[in-house]
């Protein structure tokens, strides 16, 4: 609650420990170059990708991909987590 009245506030030092810091983006895991053959099968494999983040990690990372909203809109192409298999 802040007061109007300098006799009803006062200033004490906080000090916050800060126990984690995202210093380091994810990434991923190494430079991919995909290439899709035009006589590529339905449903066919066609890379795997994989992240990494150099921040440490108690519980380990996580991490989910995502199509773009004009590419999730066509049925051309899909996304499965392996989870991490």
């Amino acid at each position: 609650i802040i007061s109007d009245n300098p006799k009803q506030s006062s200033r004490v030092p906080v000090f916050i420990k800060v126990l984690d810091v995202n210093d380091n983006a994810p990434e991923f895991a190494m430079f991919y170059e995909t290439f899709v053959c035009e006589n590529a099968k339905a449903e066919q494999l066609i890379q795997t990708l994989s992240a990494v983040d150099k921040d440490d990690s108690y519980n380990g990372h996580q991490f989910s991909f995502s199509l773009a909203p004009e590419a999730a809109s066509s049925s051309n192409f899909t996304l499965q987590d392996n989870r991490g298999e």
